[in-house]
């Protein structure tokens, strides 16, 4: 039985012009590379890129997601939800970058030591199911952070069909949404060791107390993006603006300094600069230009 279309002629007209073609371009894109595997968080820029994927490859696309300490657990329960949903073989690796020292040690290259790691296991994994093509979910706006996981993905050829295609993130979200995705206006996530300073060892046990912590403060009633950033006895907490109010709430306030002080947090702060993506990447950054 043939799968409804998601992308009708109806769907194109009711989106802006230049977004429209953006579609269409993407279109003969993907079909031009054949069989293909998409990178799959569960995030919305994965999520729209394997629907997309899934509506013009049909059969000849899967969905590849790592299964890591460094992963939020409901982030891989989303996935799995989104492949069944869309009837897409879901393969499921089993990454080890935390078993490799380089990584651990946590140095500003941290991150392309994982994707490095993972992608190739990924592509070597494809090549046995004769899949010549990964594909990431990367887009335009991420050259804004410091991210040296993209210099894996561009030595290890993975395609990125949003950022050749010029898509934004905001491009992404209006089309999710026009879709139907149920993600289009999840917040952004990132692996649990982004919580952790460059320079301090990640461990299993600090990456367990920040999926805790964010898991504790998610059940608040807190809007936006919530991180828990990992300095030892301290936590710091950063918000979007528009919840510091909430955050000081008395009730609000003691829920949180007892949950995490289970957890092992002696201190328990809140940063007033609100939530920054990659904040703790300043470091990085600073260095950089002062060099």
């Amino acid at each position: 039985m043939k799968r409804e279309s998601l992308v009708t002629d109806a769907c194109l007209r009711a989106l802006p012009p230049a977004l429209a073609s953006k579609i269409v371009a993407l279109k003969s894109f993907l079909a031009s590379l054949g069989p293909s595997a998409v990178a799959f968080s569960g995030g919305v820029d994965s999520s729209l890129l394997l629907c997309l994927a899934r509506e013009w490859l049909e059969d000849d696309v899967v969905a590849v997601t790592a299964r890591s300490g460094v992963m939020p657990r409901r982030d891989l329960e989303e996935a799995a939800r989104l492949a069944a949903r869309l009837s897409v073989h879901h393969w499921i690796l089993d990454s080890g970058e935390m078993s490799l020292e380089d990584f651990v040690k946590n140095d500003p290259d941290r991150c392309y030591i994982c994707k490095r790691t993972r992608y190739s296991a990924i592509l070597d994994g494809l090549e046995r199911r004769g899949i010549r093509h990964l594909l990431d979910g990367s887009n335009v706006d991420d050259g804004d952070d410091y991210r040296p996981g993209s210099r894996a993905i561009r030595e290890l050829g993975i395609r990125t069909p949003f950022l050749e295609a010029g898509w934004s993130k905001e491009d992404i979200r209006l089309v999710a949404r026009h879709l139907g995705l149920d993600c289009w206006d999840r917040p952004a996530s990132a692996c649990l060791a982004s919580r952790i300073p460059y320079g301090i060892p990640i461990t299993f046990e600090k990456l367990a107390q920040v999926e805790k912590a964010e898991e504790l403060l998610a059940a608040l009633p807190i809007t936006g993006q919530v991180r828990v950033r990992h300095h030892g006895e301290l936590a710091r907490i950063e918000v979007d603006e528009s919840s510091f109010a909430i955050m000081v709430d008395e009730s609000i306030r003691k829920r949180m300094v007892e949950g995490l002080g289970e957890l092992g947090f002696t201190y328990i702060t809140l940063d007033l600069r609100g939530y920054r993506m990659g904040s703790l990447n300043l470091a990085v950054t600073k260095r950089r230009d002062s060099g």
